[in-house]
């Protein structure tokens, strides 16, 4: 699977700082405003998975479950994390469309 643009975007704001990682520290952004996306593993916990995404809702975040733990650590320079929130609107929006257009290429083929 092809993953070079949101890779890209996904370390830039990581260099940024516009990125805030982990459970507690995304609910926390969350509750304060500060993230305009959230990114989840898919191969996440279930339970983190669902506390994740009734809080995003909740907060009228949008969220997308994508790549691996592994994956994702990797594109961001941090070791271990699944949950992944943007906070700058830039960036949340060209990965956000990003991740949508990847989607539907692959139901495509």
């Amino acid at each position: 699977m092809k993953r070079g643009k949101v890779e890209s975007y996904l370390g830039f704001a990581a260099k940024a700082r516009k990125i805030s990682t982990g459970y507690n520290t995304c609910l926390f952004m969350m509750e304060k405003r500060k993230i305009k996306l959230l990114i989840l593993a898919e191969n996440l916990s279930e339970n983190s998975r669902e506390k994740m995404t009734a809080a995003a809702d909740k907060q009228g975040v949008p969220y997308r479950i994508y790549g691996k733990i592994e994956e994702l650590s990797r594109m961001t320079g941090t070791e271990g994390k699944g949950i992944f929130g943007l906070a700058d609107d830039n960036f949340a929006k060209v990965i956000l469309s990003e991740i949508d257009r990847q989607s539907l290429e692959e139901e495509v083929f």
